[in-house]
C-alpha cells in the first residue's frame, strides 16, 4: 500500500530552506581556523591593542546608540524599505506562495549586497592611509546601517532596548566561533520566539561582550589597516566581516518572520 503524502504548505517549505541554510552557516562558523596571515602576523600585534579595540567598539556603540542613530538612519530610505515591507505583506497575506515569501529576503539580500560594498570601500581606502582604530567608529555605523535596512524589509523597527539587545546579539554571534556561537545563537532564538530581554539584563555588558567578539575577530586585520598601503589589506576584511553579519541578520530576521507568520 503506498504511503500517504502530505505535501507541506508554502510557509512549510521556506522553513525548511531557511532551517537548512542556517545550520551551513553556523557549521562553518563553529570552525575557528587561523589564517596563513593572522599566524604571520602573531607575535607582531602590539599587547595593548586588543584593550585599544575593545575601548574604540564600547565607545563606538556608546555613542550611536545615545545620539547617532537618527544620523545612520538618514542614510538609507526607511519608509521606502517600510512600504515595500507592506507591499509585500499584503501580497504574501493575499496569496501566501514561496514566491511572495521570497520577495522579502531578496530586498534584504540587495541592501546587503550595497553595505558590503561601502565597507568594502571605506575599508581599503582607510587601509591604504594606515587608518585602522579610527575606522571602527564608521565600520560600526555600517554594521548598523545594514542590520537596520534588513530589520525594516522583514517589518521590524530597531530603536528600543530589546530591539538594540537583538542587534548586539547578531554582531556578536556573526564574529564568535565554537561553543560561544552556539550559546549566542540559542539566546537570538529565545529572543525571537519570546521578545523579551532576560533577566537582570544589562545593556552595558551586552556592548562590552559584543565588542570583545570584534575585538578577537578583528585584531590582526585592524592592527595589518593601521599601516600605510599594505593596510588596504587588512581594510578589505571589514567586507568579509559585513558579508558574514549581514548573513547572520538576514538568517535571523527571517527566522523571525517566519515564527511571527505562524504565530500571529
Amino acid at each position: 500500500m503506498m504511503a500517504f503524502f502530505r505535501r507541506g504548505t508554502p510557509l512549510d517549505a521556506e522553513q525548511a530552506k531557511l532551517d537548512r541554510a542556517e545550520a551551513r552557516f553556523l557549521a562553518k562558523r563553529r570552525q575557528s581556523k587561523e589564517s596563513r596571515l593572522n599566524q604571520l602576523l602573531d607575535g607582531k600585534v602590539p599587547p595593548r591593542l586588543r584593550d585599544t579595540l575593545d575601548k574604540a567598539f564600547v565607545k563606538a556603540f556608546d555613542l550611536i546608540f545615545s545620539k547617532a542613530t537618527p544620523v545612520i538612519d538618514k542614510t538609507y530610505n526607511g519608509d521606502k524599505a517600510r512600504r515595500e515591507y507592506q507591499v509585500n505583506s499584503l501580497a504574501a497575506d493575499g496569496h501566501p506562495s514561496r514566491r511572495n515569501f521570497r520577495q522579502f529576503s531578496r530586498q534584504a539580500n540587495g541592501s546587503a549586497r550595497i553595505n558590503t560594498a561601502v565597507s568594502t570601500t571605506a575599508g581599503v581606502g582607510l587601509g591604504v592611509l594606515g587608518i585602522g582604530i579610527p575606522d571602527i567608529a564608521l565600520l560600526v555605523g555600517t554594521m548598523l546601517r545594514g542590520i537596520h535596512q534588513i530589520a525594516l524589509q522583514y517589518g521590524y523597527e530597531h530603536d528600543n532596548d530589546a530591539e538594540r539587545y537583538f542587534i548586539l546579539l547578531l554582531i556578536e554571534g556573526s564574529a564568535a566561533h565554537g561553543e560561544r556561537l552556539d550559546m549566542i545563537d540559542a539566546d537570538a532564538n529565545a529572543f525571537i520566539h519570546h521578545h523579551a530581554l532576560p533577566n537582570a539584563y544589562d545593556a552595558s555588558e551586552q556592548i562590552h561582550a559584543t565588542a570583545s567578539a570584534l575585538s578577537d575577530e578583528m585584531l590582526y586585520m585592524k592592527f595589518l589597516q593601521g599601516i600605510p598601503i599594505v593596510g588596504a589589506i587588512g581594510g578589505a576584511f571589514d567586507a568579509v566581516y559585513m558579508h558574514n553579519l549581514t548573513a547572520y541578520a538576514r538568517l535571523k530576521y527571517r527566522r523571525r518572520f517566519l515564527v511571527n507568520r505562524r504565530t500571529p
